[in-house]
């Protein structure tokens, strides 16, 4: 008890109160220590997760079993830290948490660190595309005002001063358009220059990593 007390201190140093349980009662009462451990080694969680299921479980009377635990986190570990994983992780932009051991480092951190090279270039075709669409909806709403201002300019209401004030403004929207327009073509130049750096890298990474 003793030793699983310091283990979990140890682990859990820093943990922040109220966060969200890790495991629910069920879970807890079943008491299938060697599968969570399992689960968490090839999920790469840290020997930090066990105070947290020890915490979700401590409600219910339930005291995690450390030495089945380590020993079933340590084989999910082996699934977990091959280079295959480390640029799963990588590419899905995941952590690492330092779980693998040096021998096993030294497969999965260069996967990893492509891995980490694919996610940043699908990172920026979503930034480019979300910034073209930004401004193509600028656009129309632009073209929008524009219309609507043309619209109020037929008022036979209106004073000349009126409408000359409206004239203006319209002049106003239609430079803001073409300087969005302007804005527009850069970003969709940025967009396919990024969508041919993901292209170059699944190239780069085919042979050592197949098709993703």
């Amino acid at each position: 008890m003793k030793r699983l007390a310091l283990a979990l201190g140890v682990a859990g140093a820093g943990m922040l109160i109220g966060s969200c349980a890790t495991m629910s009662e069920d879970q807890c009462l079943a008491g299938a220590w060697g599968e969570v451990g399992y689960a968490d080694g090839q999920a790469g969680y840290p020997m930090s997760r066990l105070a947290a299921h020890a915490e979700a479980c401590a409600k219910y009377g339930v005291v995690p079993e450390l030495s089945v635990y380590q020993s079933a986190r340590a084989d999910g570990l082996m699934q977990y830290c091959t280079e295959a994983r480390g640029f799963q992780v990588g590419r899905q932009g995941e952590a690492y948490n330092g779980v693998c051991t040096p021998s096993q480092e030294a497969q999965f951190l260069p996967a990893y660190h492509d891995g980490q090279i694919v996610h940043a270039a699908n990172a920026a075709v979503g930034a480019a595309r979300s910034n073209v669409d930004g401004l193509a909806s600028r656009l129309n709403e632009l073209d929008d005002k524009i219309s609507a201002k043309q619209d109020e300019a037929r008022q036979p209401q209106l004073t000349d001063d009126e409408r000359d004030a409206i004239r203006s403004r319209i002049r106003e929207i239609r430079l803001e358009r073409e300087s969005t327009e302007r804005d527009w073509y850069r970003a969709q130049d940025e967009l396919d220059d990024a969508e041919a750096a993901v292209r170059d890298v699944r190239w780069r990474f085919r042979d050592v990593y197949g098709t993703w």
